[in-house]
């Protein structure tokens, strides 16, 4: 058994687990919505082509306004403390990352493949050590 060939493997493995996309898409990005549902429950309609939850999917009739007929029950999202003219609240809110309930899993699996990868060449540090 090659020795090398196994930190070789993990290294790869690391690499694909880095790359490989395990978030979650936040709704407050510029992205359009999955369907009218969505943007009704989130209380947009009649979005305008340009708008960044406007999507050409979202706009049936094509006349360049998405999700333009909402539901009898339909609510208006609120303005935000952005719209206001009397804004004096400071936000510190942080920005969205986009991370989900995996990315704990993802980075507890990236440090058991390092802690492995050190293991594995310490090993074979030691064994050549022996074998002189």
């Amino acid at each position: 058994m090659n020795l090398f060939r196994m930190p070789a493997a993990l290294a790869v493995a690391a690499f694909a687990l880095a790359v490989t996309p395990g978030t979650a898409q936040a709704h407050e990005g510029d992205h359009p919505f999955a369907n009218c549902t969505e943007a009704y429950d989130n209380g947009y309609s009649n979005i305008a082509e340009g708008d960044e939850h406007y999507g050409s999917h979202l706009d049936r009739d094509q006349d360049g306004i998405g999700c333009d007929q909402p539901p009898a029950d339909f609510e208006p999202a609120e303005d935000t403390a952005e719209d206001t003219a009397d804004n004096t609240t400071d936000d510190t809110d942080l920005a969205a990352t986009g991370g989900n309930s995996a990315t704990p899993y993802l980075a507890g699996g990236g440090a058991v493949v390092l802690l492995a990868g050190g293991g594995v060449l310490m090993a074979v540090r030691r064994r050549r050590t022996t074998q002189e």
